[in-house]
């Protein structure tokens, strides 16, 4: 499981019940019960038992599987399902995913999706299929969870780092070019009132020098499970990822990384009726 997040900005079926469109908030809506604190800290505790027990599986997965599957396709599909526990056995979160069936076998893409919360990382895992993150640095630095980012090839970032970006944009090209696709938030950061930010560049610069399609994920109900800057669960809120139709590159080419930015934000937009 990971925890990625990038900032590019140098660079770079539905749910019968939808999730609330009300914005996260910035603040707890009122003091925290005692069994929203405890609720929080067991589920804190799972994630870190759990991944202390998960890393020597994925590293024996890994040291297995890496001679005949280079893009560590295997490793993946196990960090899908180790993220995705943090889901399926928690009822406040319950997911429901469409439009896998955009998603082609062998197609490599530039994805990218709306960020709310952390729990976006969780949820987005639960598509199961083949990509690598692009995350900051200092991710890759967590115990078990970090380590196990560094096993699967995913793209480290140091944010506002020139050198940085530009080894980040080789290595997404190098990425796409073995056929895996390579998964980013455009707004660098997560939205802290549910608005969606501006898209920064990196990720449609890529998509552009690679000629591969962009595939848009919309993320919907994160924020108010999970809102910024605080470690609790808070209610039953329904989780919705639809994956939309991808971008053919021959649909932008010729645009700039700004035009195709813009473009793509305006998508969100109208996704998200903001």
């Amino acid at each position: 499981m990971s925890a990625p997040r990038a900032n590019l900005s140098s660079s770079g079926s539905p749910s019968s019940a939808p999730p609330s469109s009300t914005p996260p908030s910035s603040a707890p809506p009122h003091p925290l019960t005692l069994g929203e604190r405890l609720a929080s800290i067991a589920f804190w505790s799972f994630v870190t038992v759990s991944s202390i027990a998960l890393y020597p599986i994925a590293v024996a997965l890994w040291l297995v599987t890496r001679p005949f599957d280079p893009r560590l396709r295997a490793l993946h599909l196990f960090t899908c399902a180790w993220a995705s526990l943090y889901t399926w056995f928690n009822p406040a979160w319950p997911v429901t995913v469409s439009g896998r069936e955009h998603i082609a076998r062998g197609v490599p893409y530039v994805m990218v999706a709306n960020h709310q919360s952390f729990l976006d990382i969780l949820v987005l895992f639960r598509l199961f299929r083949h990509f690598k993150w692009v995350s900051k640095l200092e991710n890759f630095r967590v115990p078990c969870i970090g380590w196990n980012m560094s096993l699967n090839g995913y793209i480290p970032l140091r944010r506002g780092d020139t050198k940085s970006i530009a080894a980040m944009m080789n290595a997404g090209a190098r990425t796409l070019a073995a056929g895996s696709s390579v998964l980013m938030f455009p707004e660098g950061t997560r939205s802290v009132d549910g608005k969606l930010r501006t898209f920064k560049r990196g990720g449609f610069s890529l998509a552009l020098r690679c000629g591969v399609p962009i595939l848009p994920i919309v993320v919907e109900g994160t924020g108010n499970a999970l809102p910024k800057g605080f470690v609790l669960q808070r209610g039953r809120h329904p989780v919705r990822i639809r994956v939309l139709e991808p971008l053919p590159p021959e649909s932008f080419a010729g645009a700039t990384p700004e035009e195709l930015a813009l473009r793509v934000r305006g998508i969100f937009l109208r996704e998200l009726q903001q």
